[in-house]
């Protein structure tokens, strides 16, 4: 932090508002002025080195949060949204977005909020039939926007879900075997757990208080569907209080919500906190080797790694991501600088779409983003069988990774030529935001930039990007 001057005025806004302080307490409690704090909030002056350390040493704060924080995602989401043809010939250079994502958060969330009202409408505009055999006609935010909103601005950290986990999973007893706990902790409940050759993952019959899962998924995937289980019943009231202050515009969100947060309970028992975090240390996040020790899935791993955001214990900020053959990212997270395009799928450079070409191997890929930034990608190919002759194979590849100045911590980063400029790989986000002039792969112009048309000349694309 040192090396370059700290504007985060919002967030040290924010972290008043949550305090409960005015500013002149606020001020008094720092040691400073109430005009240099309003400067500071204002985003007028940088937040010093003493005000830095009275924020650790007067309220526990973890520093980090000044530098991260919603900024580079509301940059990037407001960037991919002033790439929509309609707002082509409005889209302000990058410096402006960079300021209102850092002096007027809000704004640019509202910004979003509405361009997805806007998409919304327009969608249901193209699609006639649908939207005549409709009574509300509203613009509404879908559900799954809403909820992936909601786990994408809380860093996909839930801090009271998560440190619940954690407690479920302490052993208790020299009981250490999670799947134990969780059939105990079901039939506690008065819940019978039985196995069956069944394509249905789980089923429970809250009448018969009979939970039923699939022989034919593995050991990995029962375990988790069983801690999803013991969160839906018994961490329900700590489900429905995060869900209240979320405050989700429709049911069905809320309900696609409460699946997530069961979800989020369930990987984070499945791996707890504190114990995963020390075994993805000492195992330079070895994906395998960390399966095998908390009986998870390499997708589990790699999903749970990206989690790692508890203040004041912060595992590397990781990218997440799962595509399906198509391209298109059925799920997504990133705790790094890399925002994903929210529509549409993922650069046709990255080596995530290569990983169907090579079952069961791990591919690795220096990366540098248009923005100057350069990481170290995992990619593989995690398609799951359908249990039986004749069910059809789901496929996916996930990929993680990191910036370059974690692949010391690292084990995939071993061997690779992180010096040379050459070994990495130009990818982009969104063609439509991407500026890269040459790329053979570009699928249409981006909308920021002059094209220039020549009958006479043909390069790689049709046009030359000025």
């Amino acid at each position: 932090m040192s090396a370059q001057k700290l504007y985060a005025g919002a967030k040290l806004r924010e972290t008043r508002q949550k305090l409960g302080l005015t500013q002149k307490d606020f001020a008094a409690k720092l040691g400073i002025s109430l005009p240099y704090l309003n400067q500071m909030e204002n985003n007028n002056r940088p937040v010093s080195t003493s005000v830095v350390l009275s924020l650790a040493q007067e309220f526990g704060f973890d520093v980090t949060e000044l530098s991260t924080g919603d900024s580079e995602r509301l940059v990037s989401d407001m960037r991919e949204a002033m790439a929509d043809p309609v707002l082509a010939d409005l889209a302000p250079p990058l410096a402006d977005l960079r300021l209102t994502a850092a002096n007027a958060p809000a704004l640019a969330r509202a910004f979003l909020h509405l361009h997805r009202a806007y998409r919304q409408t327009h969608e249901r505009l193209a699609s006639l039939d649908e939207a005549l055999g409709r009574d509300d006609t509203r613009a509404t935010p879908s559900p799954w926007d809403e909820v992936r909103d909601f786990f994408h601005y809380c860093d996909n950290y839930i801090d009271a879900v998560d440190r619940a986990a954690e407690r479920f999973a302490t052993p208790v007893r020299n009981e250490n075997n999670i799947r134990v706990r969780a059939v105990s902790a079901l039939g506690n409940l008065g819940i019978r757990v039985k196995f069956e050759d069944v394509a249905e993952l789980r089923r429970y019959d809250p009448e018969r208080k009979e939970l039923t899962l699939s022989l034919r998924a593995d050991p990995e995937t029962q375990t988790f569907q069983l801690l999803l289980q013991v969160a839906l019943l018994e961490q329900d009231k700590l489900l429905e209080a995060t869900l209240d202050l979320a405050r989700f515009q429709t049911p069905t969100a809320r309900s696609i919500a409460k699946i997530g947060l069961a979800n989020y309970f369930a990987g984070a028992a499945q791996m707890p906190y504190g114990r995963f975090l020390a075994a993805a240390q000492e195992t330079r996040h070895d994906l395998e080797v960390l399966g095998m020790r908390f009986g998870a899935s390499i997708e589990q791993v790699a999903h749970r790694l990206s989690t790692l955001q508890r203040p004041g214990a912060k595992g590397i900020p990781f990218f997440f991501v799962r595509v399906d053959q198509a391209g298109t990212i059925t799920k997504r997270h990133s705790a790094t600088r890399l925002q994903f395009a929210r529509y549409g799928g993922a650069c046709p450079l990255w080596n995530v779409h290569r990983a169907f070409e090579t079952p069961g191997q791990f591919l690795r890929q220096l990366a540098e983003t248009p923005d100057g930034v350069r990481y170290v990608s995992l990619s593989r190919d995690v398609s799951k069988s359908g249990g039986r002759w004749g069910a059809p194979r789901r496929r996916y590849a996930i990929s993680l990774g990191c910036e370059v100045a974690h692949t010391d911590k690292l084990v995939y980063a071993d061997g690779l030529d992180i010096g040379s400029p050459q070994a990495f790989e130009p990818i982009g986000i969104s063609c439509r935001i991407c500026e890269r002039e040459n790329c053979h792969q570009r699928s249409v112009p981006p909308l920021e930039r002059r094209l220039s048309i020549d009958a006479n000349h043909r390069g790689t694309l049709p046009y030359d990007v000025g």
